[in-house]
């Protein structure tokens, strides 16, 4: 079982409440290698949604460096940021947020929610597949057979809920529990519409899979792409476009 507590609560009692439990911090305060699994960690290589080319340090640098204010625009270079600090960027400062760019010169504005479903989650989720892999698989360990506690500043767990924060301690816990918010038309791991994921392969085109081997794609659809994989001697129809690479 995993639950989700704020990080300001009293250790003492939670510990008293859950005599058992293990107590995981997963903030940007986190002592171990924990860390890694909050979003303002510089891993580094982070693909920023409907950018081709552009990549970020943390997902916290995504999800500020798109802002659009009414006293200042987008900051593309918070992309590089990797010291964890001055990520932030407020109403308070810079006026009021107009909205999201989707993506990196985007005239395209998107809505608070709208843009933790198409810019927020997929980044955060590339994150999880890429570069925490280990973390995630201590926390999913630990949960089979112990109360696990994750510490975050946010507890708000409804992507509909604007009025506060997103918990990503609760993205962790639906990760782990393979029910990820996922929403129709948007791939999570790219953070792009199936369409665009399709037109972005051609016919013809040298692929390879980590699973798979090289092939080729041999038929496009509407929303996936059928691949002759030349090693594996089979053909699969796949909407897993994160795991394939042109050769």
């Amino acid at each position: 079982m995993i639950i989700i507590k704020n990080h300001k609560c009293n250790l003492e009692k939670l510990r008293k409440d859950y005599p058992n439990a293990f107590i995981c911090d997963v903030t940007s305060h986190a002592k171990d290698e924990l860390i890694k699994l909050s979003p303002f960690y510089p891993h580094g290589g982070i693909p920023v949604p409907f950018s081709p080319g552009w990549k970020a340090m943390s997902v916290e640098s995504v999800w500020q460096g798109l802002k659009d204010y009414e006293l200042v625009g987008t900051d593309y270079d918070l992309f590089k940021n990797t010291t964890m600090k001055n990520l932030k960027r407020t109403t308070r400062k810079y006026g009021h947020l107009k909205g999201h760019r989707k993506g990196v010169g985007s005239p395209e504005l998107l809505g608070y929610v709208d843009a933790r479903k198409i810019l927020y989650l997929p980044t955060y989720k590339w994150v999880l597949d890429n570069k925490a892999h280990s973390e995630v698989e201590f926390i999913r360990n630990l949960s089979l057979n112990h109360t696990v506690i994750l510490l975050d500043y946010a507890t708000n767990p409804d992507i509909e809920d604007a009025s506060s924060p997103l918990s990503h301690a609760a993205l962790i816990k639906a990760y782990v529990e393979g029910n990820y918010p996922s929403y129709e038309g948007v791939d999570t791991k790219y953070g792009e519409t199936m369409k665009e994921l399709v037109d972005s392969f051609q016919i013809g085109q040298a692929v390879k899979h980590p699973k798979f081997g090289k092939g080729i794609i041999i038929s496009k659809q509407k929303d996936r792409v059928v691949v002759d994989f030349e090693e594996a001697g089979e053909k699969l129809l796949t909407l897993r476009f994160a795991k394939l690479e042109s050769v």
